[in-house]
């Protein structure tokens, strides 16, 4: 069974507005053949998503709950 959101962010693919290069991650995480985040620090990718869902015009609140979940995406599962 293919996996419907992505290991990184937990966004549903069908909600991702751009272009898939991977099967595994979204557009925003998954670009030009490799990780746009590349590091290990999970508190440190959770303030970018969230500072980039705030910017694309995502309700604060709303966009504290999606960057709340990013802890349970596989990537972050230690």
């Amino acid at each position: 069974m293919k996996n419907k959101n992505c290991e990184s962010c937990m966004m549903p693919f069908a909600k991702d507005p751009g272009v898939r290069e991977s099967e595994k991650s979204c557009s925003y995480c998954f670009n030009n053949g490799k990780l746009c985040y590349e590091g290990n620090d999970l508190k440190v990718f959770q303030e970018a998503s969230y500072d980039a869902m705030v910017k694309k015009g995502m309700n604060k609140y709303k966009a504290k709950f999606f960057t709340f979940l990013i802890r349970f995406a596989p990537r972050w599962k230690k």
